[in-house]
């Protein structure tokens, strides 16, 4: 699994940490950290949470 480097770059749009998204999305910090680094695979649910609290859709965040 690749990186996801669009995630990193919306949180740090909106001057959001790991902990402040994980926080928003109500999962931990490495479960942040581990989609970062592509080493998770976020359910359906959590990828709406994110896009929700990051203003961003799907497309942007998560479909190549």
């Amino acid at each position: 699994m690749a990186k996801n480097l669009k995630l990193k770059a919306a949180r740090a749009e909106l001057d959001y940490s790991q902990e402040d998204l994980a926080k928003a999305v109500g999962v931990s910090r490495q479960t942040i950290n581990m989609i970062e680094r592509g080493d998770y695979n976020p359910t359906l649910n959590l990828c709406l949470s994110i896009c929700h609290v990051l203003g961003k859709t799907l497309d942007e965040i998560f479909w190549k």
